[in-house]
């Protein structure tokens, strides 16, 4: 509490919404309403952490929020955030900033098709039916219609019996599709249900179905990019185990559909997945199997491959082999021709936003050259705030800033790297998945920790990263 009370702390009084959940549903209608009357992709899903709603609402807010959230709080209360940070007039308020002119809906998150069912630890089974688990804002007729979409699917692939018909095929080929589109941009906790259930149901059509060859290759590359998936998302939740277990099995459902373009992708993920393990020898060997693999691929996986290799020459100290990396990224994007798994899109594509990130990310672990890894991770920056809701995805977004914030580090802007980095520590619990908290982690070693130079911002930024860090995705997975 402050002597005297913020604008904002004074408006989310008068208007009931001191409860943080209350408050931080307000923020997400107010930054889904200004994504599609602005058609500005990157807000919608924007949320706001239950620490950085205790530093608005109590008015200990160091730093400027940054632009994104600016906007959505001036829309939420018609007034400047110079003046909702301000101490609030004695006597009446000010008169209201005329920017904000969209309408606020009622509270509730951006709709999805079919919620999240149970979201388990990843390798122990599947999810219970009778455990369903609903985003806090879900309406009750959005829930019926998730839980009979949910039962169709079943029923269908029932009622074609032990032959596997077109309708089924058709109704996974859709949901699969649904889920590579949404990953990027959705928390985990509303996706792990449903991706457990669709690679359960391909298994069991595959193990105990009549099916044609045709179908049977379809229905393989269908639980491969399902089990992909799922070893991202075991990776997400800090188990590069289970990551690498649902990799295997992703690669084998690949050689049984012979489809050289996901063999390319999994080997992909597994680079990634040994990267963010601390294990860059093997990333980069495993990127070099994918580019063995992908023969004749001309999709964006190939250009994908390159990224992961520059990276991981990058941390292995290999500046020529880094270098000659990104030059074949950029030569092969040249020359990319879009196949069937840039068709699903989502995670199963690589934009040139996400080949910005890599490049930048490369060039700063590098070491060599931190004024060109700024302007690198800048332009990353610029690319996913500028890019189309088909290329935005929010840990990516994450890991440019925090790349950029490394930069600014390494040049010795102290003021930058808060700055840099206040999008990321901003994120809700749900969307602090394992790349993003090791990211952050990555600026908090970085820190001065000895000297004058350790106080003031870079000190409250230590504390800042560290509370950051102690409450990742995985303690929402129980």
């Amino acid at each position: 509490m402050v002597e005297t009370p913020t604008l904002l702390r004074v408006l989310t009084l008068q208007r009931h919404w001191q409860v943080y959940e209350t408050f931080r549903l307000r923020f997400e209608a107010t930054a889904n309403s200004a994504a599609e009357q602005e058609n500005d992709p990157r807000l919608r899903g924007l949320s706001v952490s239950k620490r950085q709603f205790e530093r608005w609402y109590g008015g200990a807010v160091k730093t400027r929020p940054y632009p994104d959230q600016c906007r959505v709080l001036e829309a939420m209360f018609g007034f400047s955030v110079v003046q909702l940070l301000a101490p609030a007039p004695a006597a009446s308020l000010p008169a209201p900033a005329t920017a904000a002119s969209f309408v606020v809906p009622p509270p509730r998150p951006v709709p999805v098709l079919l919620p999240s069912e149970q979201a388990a630890v990843l390798p122990a089974g599947g999810p219970s039916n009778s455990e369903t688990r609903f985003d806090a804002g879900t309406t009750e007729l959005e829930r019926q219609v998730a839980m009979a979409a949910r039962r169709a699917l079943r029923f269908t692939a029932m009622a074609e019996g032990s032959s596997i018909g077109p309708e089924t095929l058709g109704q996974i080929h859709d949901e699969v599709r649904r889920l590579t589109v949404a990953y990027p941009k959705l928390a985990l906790p509303t996706l792990l249900g449903d991706l457990v259930e669709v690679q359960d149901l391909t298994f069991r059509l595959l193990e105990h179905g009549r099916v044609k060859p045709l179908q049977a290759r379809e229905l393989y590359l269908l639980a491969g990019i399902t089990s992909g998936m799922l070893a991202k998302a075991s990776h997400d939740l800090g188990n590069p185990s289970a990551a690498m277990m649902q990799a295997r099995t992703a690669f084998v459902c690949a050689d049984n559909a012979d489809h050289h373009a996901m063999r390319a992708w999994v080997r992909s993920l597994q680079s990634l997945i040994s990267y963010w393990a601390g294990r860059p020898a093997e990333a980069a060997d495993y990127a070099d199997l994918g580019q063995a693999a992908a023969g004749s691929v001309r999709g964006t996986t190939s250009v994908w491959l390159a990224c992961l290799s520059a990276r991981a020459h990058a941390l292995l100290g290999d500046g020529e082999a880094t270098r000659a990396a990104i030059q074949r990224a950029e030569d092969t994007r040249a020359a990319v021709q879009p196949d069937d798994l840039d068709g699903f899109g989502g995670i199963m594509t690589f934009p040139e936003p996400r080949q910005l990130y890599y490049v930048a990310e490369a060039t700063v672990h590098l070491g060599e050259d931190a004024a060109l890894g700024e302007s690198q991770s800048e332009a990353a920056v610029a690319a996913y705030r500028t890019a189309s809701e088909e290329e935005w995805a929010f840990g990516d977004e994450a890991g440019a800033q925090t790349d950029l914030a490394l930069a600014r580090l390494a040049r010795g802007e102290i003021e930058g790297v808060a700055e840099a980095v206040r999008p990321v520590l901003d994120l809700p619990v749900e969307q602090r998945n394992f790349g993003i908290t090791s990211s952050a982690q990555r600026v908090h070693a970085a820190l001065p920790s000895g000297g004058r130079r350790a106080t003031g911002v870079a000190a409250d930024l230590r504390e800042e990263i560290e509370a950051f860090t102690a409450s990742p995705t995985s303690v929402l997975i129980r």
